[in-house]
């Protein structure tokens, strides 16, 4: 009776692969889950992005100009997106995002390079990313030398050596030590509340499933929306007290600087506990018990992480991958408290990426209330 008997072990082995047949939820996560990965770390990530943005400021536009230019597009680090703008409006640009280089010509570049007089050109980056812009800046220098070479090959290319008519300045702007800290502390903000708001609030409303206090709730004239509100309102406190803790850490330890506005800041990380509390409150109404609610958790976790430029640069992605991480609000985040905290922007650089956080959060909000109702019935 004692002895290990082979039917009674694959009698057991049935009766659960059987019951895991049954839980749909956790058998497509099971298989979901290493597709999505391959999907993402083979395809979407790139640690070395191209087709970076590039605004060029320039008073003329002469032949010397134009080679340079196509010659930093040829490279496929670089693609203009403004030309002939003034500075003050490269200079914005940089600050919204919008462009990650602005190249400055002085006046009469052409006319002192043909001169031999060595003037200077101007490269201003975008280094809140410094992973994102590294390799274009390795390029620069070298293709201004050689497309130099080329153009003033000639009857009077004696007059200097070619790679000493220029002199090429770089300024990395928002970050110039090229620290990493600076923008991953930043971003931690960010993961740090998706992972815990959303995981917090979907096992609150599936636990009280699970030990049928949720009867007790529905008993009660209770509405929808109060119930959600309730649920909601506790976790933002909590998610205050991370953040609290976060940034002491960040100005205590790692010295992030906090160049915009302290106020404004409170209210973007509100908007963006509130959307993920949302999301949460979402897949409680659709997990059946507390693994399921955190297999949820980690499939919604897992892409916002990849995908929205916390790890890898965002415009390193093919583009299908960029218009996923769109959707995500972490994404939008990302911009936005970077921004504030080593840019110094105010809320109309930050509007760009706050409405898709309140559209998202209006969306899952009634995703979730709508689901919620169903429960009720």
């Amino acid at each position: 009776m004692n002895r290990f008997s082979l039917a009674r072990a694959y009698a057991v082995f049935i009766k659960e692969f059987q019951q895991m047949l049954r839980d749909r939820m956790t058998f497509a996560m099971a298989i979901l889950m290493p597709v999505i990965q391959m999907v993402l770390f083979g395809y979407a990530i790139n640690t070395d992005p191209k087709d970076l943005p590039m605004v060029v400021v320039a008073a003329e536009q002469g032949p010397l100009q134009r080679s340079l230019v196509a010659a930093l597009q040829n490279t496929d680090y670089f693609r203009v997106v403004a030309s002939g703008v003034a500075e003050s409006e490269g200079d914005a640009m940089l600050a919204r995002g919008d462009a990650q280089f602005m190249l400055v010509f002085p006046p009469h570049f052409e006319r002192d390079v043909r001169r031999g007089l060595r003037p200077v050109l101007y490269m201003a980056v975008d280094a809140t990313d410094p992973m994102a812009a590294a390799n274009a800046m390795a390029s620069l220098e070298q293709v201004g030398r050689q497309t130099l070479a080329a153009e003033l090959r000639g009857p009077g290319q004696a007059v200097a050596p070619v790679p000493s008519r220029l002199d090429l300045r770089v300024h990395k702007r928002y970050n110039p030590e090229g620290l990493s800290r600076l923008n991953i502390v930043p971003g931690l903000i960010g993961t740090i509340l998706t992972m815990t708001m959303v995981m917090l609030t979907s096992m609150a409303m599936t636990r009280e499933r699970e030990r049928g206090t949720m009867e007790n709730l529905l008993a009660t004239p209770v509405r929808p929306l109060e119930v959600m509100v309730g649920k909601i309102v506790p976790y933002v406190v909590i998610g205050y007290v991370q953040l609290a803790v976060i940034l002491a850490a960040a100005w205590g330890l790692f010295n992030v600087p906090l160049l915009g506005s302290f106020n404004l800041l409170m209210v973007m990380i509100g908007v963006f506990i509130v959307a993920n509390l949302a999301v949460g409150f979402t897949f409680s109404t659709l997990a059946r018990n507390q693994l399921q609610a955190m297999q949820m958790t980690f499939f919604f976790f897992l892409p916002s992480m990849l995908l929205s430029g916390f790890m890898f640069p965002f415009r390193g992605m093919p583009e299908w991958a960029q218009w996923l991480g769109e959707a995500m609000p972490l994404t939008h985040f990302l911009r936005i408290v970077r921004g504030i905290m080593l840019k110094g922007t105010g809320m109309a650089e930050a509007w760009p990426d706050l409405w898709p956080l309140l559209t998202f959060m209006a969306v899952v909000g009634v995703l979730a209330l709508k689901r919620y109702r169903q429960t009720l019935d």
